[in-house]
């Protein structure tokens, strides 16, 4: 005989019912977890009863529904808020607040002093990615590695999960650290539509020609790691910094001429001409990390 007993899957709590909360707990309900929700206006989670959710009428309630809780909230002071006074004992607190490293680490120690395993987590997503396949969406989880592979299967129903390690203030420094990196693209692509506005080329026309070069340009970060990693930032560079600044006049010529204002490009620019007085004109743009954040290794 064979044993056709389906194993339930796993409850758990969500406190925030915003745009993002929502869109969790739709992949939650929809894959067939029981799920307890609540929300600061009682309103917004009206539609998730509405799909099989249990609305509790408290945060307290919510939390003493499952071991495992997740919190989707404003910011870090609305997750002590919420949850002040509420007891935290064996429960499994999951932070998917956006917040900064400290944030984390603080969170982290704060749940476990109320004898809470504490996972912190970054979503790189918008909520329309969120259970939608092949969108894309993951979260960065950092602090206990032990919920997060307790509760792997139940984390990965609304995305991916890639946890970062057990330092809780990790998986918000790798969100930050890729959304510095997008806004940097996003500088760069305002400055090049900016250069093309009023001549007689189509947005629709240059945007995959921009798209396709910095696609090609985005692979340097691969030599940038390695080039910290060894310490060497003068092997096998291609276009030196000596080379990058003197080619800086053309670029802001080019802007004057246009009349498109060059301000989203003269602080990079200053940066590489403070390390090439420093000396290191044989070197790639590596270096400027070091400006950045000096004395770190």
């Amino acid at each position: 005989m064979s044993d056709n007993t389906v194993t339930p899957l796993a409850p758990l709590t969500l406190l925030g019912t915003g745009a993002m909360g929502t869109a969790l707990a739709r992949t939650w309900l929809a894959a067939g977890h029981p799920l307890t929700v609540w929300n600061r206006t009682p309103s917004r989670a009206e539609a998730l009863a509405a799909e099989g959710a249990t609305v509790a009428a408290s945060a307290a309630e919510a939390v003493a529904a499952s071991r495992l809780v997740v919190t989707c909230l404003l910011d870090d002071d609305s997750v002590g808020e919420t949850l002040d006074g509420v007891d935290l004992t064996g429960r499994d607190l999951v932070n998917l607040t956006t917040g900064t490293p400290a944030d984390g680490r603080s969170r982290a120690a704060w749940a476990e002093a109320r004898g809470a395993r504490f996972l912190d987590g970054g979503i790189m997503a918008v909520p329309p990615m969120i259970g939608a396949p092949r969108s894309g969406a993951y979260v960065f989880y950092s602090g206990s590695a032990e919920l997060f592979e307790e509760h792997r299967e139940t984390l990965a129903v609304p995305a991916g999960t890639t946890y970062v390690g057990a330092d809780p203030g990790f998986a918000a420094l790798c969100d930050v650290a890729l959304l510095s990196g997008m806004y940097g693209m996003f500088a760069g692509v305002t400055h090049a539509f900016a250069l093309i506005r009023g001549e007689d080329i189509e947005p629709k026309e240059f945007a995959p020609l921009l798209v396709s070069w910095l696609t090609a340009m985005a692979q340097s970060a691969y030599g940038t790691a390695d080039r910290l990693q060894s310490g060497d930032y003068r092997t096998g560079v291609v276009s030196n910094l000596a080379m990058q600044v003197a080619g800086k006049a053309t670029l802001l010529r080019t802007a004057e001429e246009q009349g498109v204002d060059p301000d989203l490009l003269t602080p990079f620019m200053t940066l590489m001409e403070r390390r090439l007085a420093d000396g290191h004109g044989d070197e790639d743009t590596t270096g400027l990390v070091e400006l950045l954040a000096p004395g770190k290794d």
